[in-house]
């Protein structure tokens, strides 16, 4: 992971302890919220992020009023 920045970091572990029990469904705010940064920060890098983690799998999954991302273990 030493591509990734710092907030990229923060995104992708809160991710995997989120998913350790299996799939979970989130919107950025939910995870910027947990995470100290804005709806905005997550909501950019969470695109990049499905393209480049490995450790998890992220998909654009619904889009009601914002994007749903469906994240499990890779």
């Amino acid at each position: 992971m030493g591509e990734f920045s710092e907030e990229d970091r923060r995104i992708l572990e809160f991710l995997r302890d989120q998913v350790s029990r299996g799939e979970s469904y989130f919107r950025a705010k939910n995870i910027a919220s947990q995470i100290g940064l804005s709806s905005k920060q997550v909501g950019a890098r969470l695109p990049r992020l499905a393209e480049e983690a490995d450790e998890v799998e992220i998909e654009k999954w619904g889009r009601a009023r914002s994007t749903t991302w469906r994240v499990t273990t890779s």
